[in-house]
Parts: C-alpha cells; sequence; structure tokens
C-alpha cells in the first residue's frame, strides 16, 4: 500500500485496531510478547488486566498471565498518568525516566493537600530499602507501617501516595498477586532499559502506532500525558515508517504491515469479542467516536465515574456490554446490547458464544 491513503468508512478504523492491538489476524504466541507489544495495558483493575491478556494470547489461561508478572517478565507499575499499567520489565525504566517528572508535577497539589514534600518521599524511601534490604519484600501494610513507625503518616491517602513516587521515581516496584509486595527497583528488575529522552520517545511513539493505530498524535499525546509540540517534534523520527490515513480531514497513523490489509483484506468482519472494562480497544485513544457511538459513551461508564465497563465488540465496534452471571461451570456470559432491535446474526452469535467459551476456559486455566 501507498505511504498515504483515505479511509471512507469509520467502521474499518475500529478493525484496523483489532489487527493492530493482536485481536483478530495477527496473533501473539506468549503473556510477555503480547505486553511487549502492546507498549503498555491498563491495569488498574487487575482481573480486568489478566484477561485483556489473556483474550489476545490464545490458549493462554489465567495461571499464565499471573506466573509473568510472578516471574516478573511482566510489571504492574505507574508509566504513566498516574494509573496503573502493564509492562514488559524492560520498558519500565525509560517509561518512568520519560513521564515521571510531569507526573509529579500534575499532582504536585495533591501532594501539597497531603503534607507530602519531596524531602517526605526521600524519607520514605530510605525507610522502605533499609526494610526491604533486611527482610526482603514486604507487603504493602507491613510497608506502611514501617512508614508509621518511621514518622511518614499513611492515613488519608498519604501512604499510596508515597508509595506511587516511589515506584515511578524507579526506587521501589510493586508487585501484585493476591498481595501487593513491594521490592527495590534494581533487585527485582535488573535489566530493564534506560534510554536517553528524545530516544525513548521516539520508541514509545513507534510502538504505540503499531499497536495501537490507527490512531493520532493526540491520541498518543493523551496516553502518555506527553506535550503534544513534544511528541510533533519527535514524530518526524517516526513518520517515514508509518502509513498516514486520513478520514474526515484527520490524519491517523499505523503500520504499514496492518495497512497493508486493507488491500488484501481485513480481517475481523464478522467478529465478536467479550472484552474486559479498561481494555485497551476502548482507553487507549481521547477520541474513541469511531468505535464507540458517543451516545453510548454513558452506557459504557455510568454517569462518568471512571468506571468503565466490560464491552462487547463486534467488526471492530462496540456494540453493547456483558456480565458474567453465576460461578463455576455453570456461570454463563449474558451480553446486552445497546439496540435489542438489531441482534447479533447468527454468525456473531456463534463468535459470542465462542469468546463466552475462552474467557470460561481462561478462568479455570
Amino acid at each position: 500500500m501507498a505511504a498515504s491513503g483515505a479511509l471512507r468508512d469509520s467502521r474499518m478504523v475500529g478493525r484496523l485496531r483489532l489487527v493492530s492491538q493482536r485481536l483478530a489476524g495477527m496473533e501473539a504466541t506468549s503473556v510477555p510478547e503480547l505486553v511487549r507489544w502492546m507498549t503498555a495495558m491498563q491495569a488498574q483493575d487487575l482481573p480486568a488486566a489478566l484477561w485483556a491478556v489473556g483474550v489476545r494470547v490464545p490458549g493462554a489461561g489465567i495461571t499464565d498471565v499471573r506466573a509473568a508478572i510472578d516471574a516478573g517478565t511482566v510489571v504492574r507499575s505507574w508509566p504513566m498518568r498516574g494509573t496503573l499499567h502493564l509492562v514488559a520489565a524492560g520498558d519500565l525504566r525509560w517509561m518512568l525516566d520519560l513521564t515521571a517528572e510531569r507526573l509529579t508535577r500534575s499532582i504536585a497539589g495533591r501532594h501539597r493537600q497531603l503534607e507530602i514534600t519531596w524531602a517526605d518521599v526521600e524519607k520514605a524511601r530510605d525507610l522502605a530499602l533499609e526494610h526491604i534490604s533486611a527482610e526482603g519484600p514486604v507487603s504493602r501494610a507491613a510497608l506502611f507501617k514501617v512508614f508509621d513507625d518511621g514518622g511518614q503518616p499513611t492515613q488519608g491517602q498519604r501512604g499510596i501516595h508515597l508509595l506511587a513516587s516511589l515506584c515511578t521515581a524507579g526506587w521501589c516496584w510493586g508487585h501484585w498477586y493476591n498481595q501487593q509486595l513491594i521490592a527495590a527497583f534494581d533487585e527485582w528488575i535488573p535489566s530493564s532499559r534506560s534510554l536517553e529522552r528524545e530516544e525513548a520517545l521516539v520508541e514509545f511513539l513507534l510502538r504505540y502506532f503499531r499497536s495501537h493505530g490507527p490512531a493520532t498524535l493526540r491520541d498518543f499525546a493523551w496516553w502518555t500525558q506527553l506535550p503534544l509540540t513534544e511528541v510533533r517534534t519527535a514524530f518526524e523520527h517516526v513518520r517515514c515508517e508509518l502509513v498516514e490515513l486520513e478520514f474526515e480531514g484527520t490524519s491517523y497513523w499505523l503500520s504499514p504491515e496492518v495497512a497493508e490489509l486493507l488491500d488484501s483484506g481485513v480481517p475481523g468482519g464478522r467478529s465478536v469479542h467479550l472484552l474486559p472494562g479498561f481494555d485497551e480497544f476502548v482507553l487507549g485513544y481521547t477520541d474513541r467516536s469511531l468505535v464507540l457511538s458517543p451516545e453510548h459513551s454513558d452506557l459504557i461508564v455510568p454517569g462518568g465515574n471512571g468506571v468503565f465497563k466490560k464491552t462487547v465488540v463486534a467488526a471492530g465496534k462496540v456494540v453493547g456490554t456483558w456480565a458474567l452471571k453465576g460461578t463455576g461451570p455453570g456461570a454463563a456470559v449474558v451480553p446486552e446490547l445497546f439496540d435489542e432491535a438489531r441482534p447479533l446474526g447468527p454468525t456473531a452469535q456463534a463468535a459470542l458464544a465462542k469468546d463466552g467459551r475462552r474467557y470460561a476456559t481462561f478462568l479455570a486455566t
């Protein structure tokens, strides 16, 4: 395909994103490979994050995702937006180096409310690393007691803000599984790369558009909370490695490999996916209108409360929500479509049932 082109149908954007995000066509071979491909995956809700990985890795069970977190090949931290994400261990340090300063500035007001100064953060660092050096990885509750005993109160969200500051500064890392264990960053993730700022931003850009495209520069700037001016400057270094598609006057960027499918056939035209709440297919963009009709936004995030429901995605378009009713072998996926007057056809119904069985298998293995 040429280096640029035009889209006539917004529905094609969603199908191309399915391919980029490894939900259709190209398949991931392992949990660590998938997480690294996606660059960063929203993980504020851990059960949702586990399925977000599992739905993209054929044959993976929930134990496979947990094992990758336990092994430290996949980590859950605050690489951007002050929000927990899953990232590859080797990427965490350069991401934090790129985004931590801006994040720190963005929460400065909240830290003033909580009476947290930089000296308090450094004191909490010393308390945490001294305790971890002596006792090994420690639970969050035990670490908060160390903070309290050391003169750093943890009440009223003060503790979690201190902990987040230690993680975003690259001193500690929170290992989440059945409970949160805090370890020294360099001991648990010794091989995480460091990059110069420009090199890091260029890599971030290229990998985002390859894994999330078609997307805009504004999508990326919102996703990372990096300055749009800086993003535009760095983008000139990767422009030649991407394809530009225009839709209604807006430029969208994606990988050449995915763009070529416009000539040979874009998969996913009859697909149905049961995606978790907070999935990157919805969360990974500042403008979601091409895959989620604005009139349905409140059905995904009721009252704008920031809690995203599980979504039913048909042919790259969010068409409803779903829930799991019951437990164990008798549990069943119950979809709730936005437009009950337009039910899914037989092929889509079969695809939905297949994904429901896949979800049940994922939880059981």
